[in-house]
């Protein structure tokens, strides 16, 4: 990779506009994430936040790019456009109109767009209600409210803003996608985590400078970070090779067909939609407790909290059935096994049509399995860094483990989750996504790429 490299980006006129205009959205989405919603008072909410860091509230901050920290216009993020998504793909599965328009084509997919932006609007509201009403509760540790004139006029104007704030990100998310370097969504979640990545680092050797972290545990903590960046390099570009043969055929005078290739299943062939899923569906709890006073709601969120066992066994199922609902939508075994056979392709040793779909499915299940079970340690890492595991929630013999369990076991070690976890899953693998982009478009007009051999593989090269 050299300097060279980046100078021919900015060589070709459309690539070049292309990746000014999605940096020039992207600067517009952080522009929104420091304007404050009205009638807030900005220094009782710093106070309140800094008593909430390494909770599920600051963790979910961190994907909105700090926003919801201030309570600003972009403060529900991409979140309310995600679980949308979620809600209209699990249709797609149970609702014979949805899936009849799914299998449309074009028209098809614009129409669950555009439902699928009703939603996002419809949940942006219940949403923002949720926060008004829990802003309105709430003090700092001073003891001053958060909201100056509580009532019905700021909690419209909350859910006015918010509302208009989300459609507004979703639109630039959609613009990304189409007249930018694509991937729109992602990247803005990529960008709300990178620009914490510096105030992290800045923490870290504060803590370091007043006594709080040796200097070994902060060598420590970023060899460790190294190696858990390598480890989701490596499991991105992991794939199993299955061979395939292509029979000769004779068309006129020409012979097509008799070579041999090979079909590239990958390990985590959902990428980090998955997390993102799951990571949105375990705040449902906290966003539900937020709106309804009721016991039982409340018991639910408090057994739902970070570093409880029922929150990580939650997270880490989600993650699990995520990871094989969204590969099931987007790989279809039967359409590969029916495209090669028409093709007069096959595996070698494995009779073509549905002994072929049983065996890629067979194949794909295991790997699915396997991706999964890699998202989900990688992204319980962060919430056991910084909560630990609470045993004493754990039946029987939870009051005994945490009477003899070490307190950094239990309490957690106090560490940014920046340093692992889902924040850098997603990072490594929207970063590799967007380099492999950019490259496709420079290998397409004869320039070289970033890579002197071989080329850049992201979640989809």
């Amino acid at each position: 990779m050299g300097v060279e490299s980046f100078r021919n980006i900015f060589a070709i006129p459309d690539l070049r506009k292309r990746v000014l205009f999605m940096f020039g959205l992207l600067a517009v989405y952080r522009i929104g994430c420091i304007i404050p919603t009205p009638g807030i008072d900005p220094q009782a909410l710093l106070e309140f936040m800094e008593q909430m860091q390494g909770t599920v509230l600051g963790f979910v901050n961190t994907f909105t790019g700090g926003s919801l920290g201030r309570v600003a216009i972009f403060a529900l993020g991409i979140m309310p456009y995600i679980s949308a998504s979620i809600i209209l793909q699990l249709l797609t599965v149970v609702w014979p109109y949805l899936e009849k328009l799914s299998k449309e084509g074009e028209m098809g997919r614009r129409k669950i767009t555009q439902y699928t932006r009703y939603g996002t609007v419809v949940i942006s509201i219940i949403q923002a209600t949720s926060i008004a009403f829990f802003l309105e509760n709430l003090t700092s540790p001073g003891g001053a409210p958060l909201v100056f004139n509580p009532g019905l006029g700021f909690k419209f104007m909350t859910v006015l803003s918010l509302t208009t704030g989300c459609a507004f990100v979703m639109w630039l998310g959609e613009q990304i996608s189409e007249r930018g370097i694509g991937n729109g969504i992602s990247l803005i979640i990529f960008a709300g985590i990178v620009v914490g990545l510096p105030g992290a680092v800045l923490t870290l050797f504060g803590q370091m400078q007043s006594g709080a972290m040796s200097l070994l545990k902060i060598l420590f903590l970023s060899a460790f970070m190294l190696v858990v960046v390598a480890f989701i390099v490596y499991m991105e570009r992991a794939q199993r090779r299955i061979p395939v043969q292509y029979a000769k055929r004779i068309v006129g005078r020409r012979q097509y067909g008799g070579q041999s290739t090979y079909l590239p299943l990958r390990v985590n062939t959902g990428g980090v939609i998955p997390v993102i899923f799951a990571s949105s569906v375990v705040t449902v709890p906290a966003t539900v407790a937020g709106m309804i006073q009721y016991e039982p709601i409340q018991r639910i969120a408090t057994a739902l909290q970070w570093g409880q066992p029922i929150y990580y066994l939650f997270y880490v199922a989600a993650i699990i059935f995520f990871s094989y609902f969204y590969v099931s939508i987007i790989f279809n075994p039967n359409d590969l096994a029916e495209n090669m056979r028409k093709y007069g392709g096959f595996i070698p040793g494995i009779r073509s049509g549905r002994r072929t779909s049983e065996y890629i499915d067979k194949v794909l299940t295991r790997l699915t399995l396997v991706g999964s079970l890699y998202l989900a340690g990688v992204s319980v890492l962060p919430e056991f860094l910084i909560a630990g595991f609470k045993v004493g929630g754990l039946p029987f013999v939870g009051a005994t483990l945490d009477r003899v369990a070490p307190l950094w076991l239990t309490e957690g070690m106090g560490i940014n989750f920046y340093f692992g976890g889902t924040s850098l899953l997603i990072v490594v693998s929207v970063a590799m996504d967007t380099l492999q982009q950019i490259e496709s478009q420079l290998v397409m007009r004869n320039y070289e790429g970033f890579m002197k051999r071989g080329r850049i593989r992201g979640r989809r090269g």
